[in-house]
């Protein structure tokens, strides 16, 4: 069994973070990340569907390493884990929270934004971590500077990310991966326009591998 601190074995080094309108949008939406080279998803829980939006990618397309997102409360970790997810991001994290997940066995990103907090976490056994709001925290200059005093720690900054700064965050030796919305624009959900997100998926992997 997956440790309660060791992510899935994924290829993709750009997280979507994605908000769902309808369980419908959630199946075909894994299959064109997939077929951009994006096997890494985080459903966030900011809508009425997203836990059943998770069983569903959970269920049809295993393929798919699938995160439940925006975890916020303890009594979600054990709604996203009978979801199905397999692991577990946060914009921010509380003893609460930590631990529910370890209780769980549900490896978990937890969310922080200064150094006292990277420290928190990685206190409780956390060497990846989520940086949110990325932008607001100081971006790329805040993970040069985390980067000395704290070198045994990893990031994914989230908030902010986009094909302008993809290549120059993930060129940092401190960032394992980033987090982003853009590759799953609304109106492309709204729409069903697949397509087009398997393009903004194959654009993100390029610019990944570059």
């Amino acid at each position: 069994m997956t440790s309660s601190r060791e992510l899935p074995a994924f290829r993709s080094r750009v997280v979507p973070v994605i908000v769902l309108s309808d369980v419908a949008q959630a199946v075909p939406l894994a299959h064109a990340l997939l077929e951009g080279g994006v096997d890494v998803m985080e459903i966030t829980l900011r809508s009425n569907v997203a836990l059943a939006a998770i069983e569903a990618v959970a269920r049809e397309v295993p393929q798919m390493h699938l995160g439940a997102g925006t975890v916020t409360r303890a009594a979600e970790v054990p709604r996203v884990v009978d979801a199905g997810a397999a692991f577990a991001l946060s914009p921010g994290f509380t003893d609460a929270l930590v631990e529910a997940m370890q209780a769980a066995s549900l490896p978990f990103v937890p969310g922080v934004m200064t150094p006292g907090e990277v420290m928190r976490a990685r206190d409780h056994g956390y060497r990846l971590m989520k940086l949110f709001p990325a932008a607001q925290a100081g971006g790329i200059g805040m993970l040069k500077a985390l980067a000395s005093p704290l070198a045994d720690v990893r990031f994914c900054p989230t908030g902010g990310v986009g094909t302008d700064n993809l290549r120059e965050l993930l060129a940092q030796p401190n960032v394992a991966m980033v987090g982003g919305s853009w590759l799953t624009p609304a109106d492309a959900l709204r729409e069903g326009d697949w397509a087009r997100i398997t393009r903004l998926a194959r654009e993100a992997t390029a610019l990944a591998q570059a």
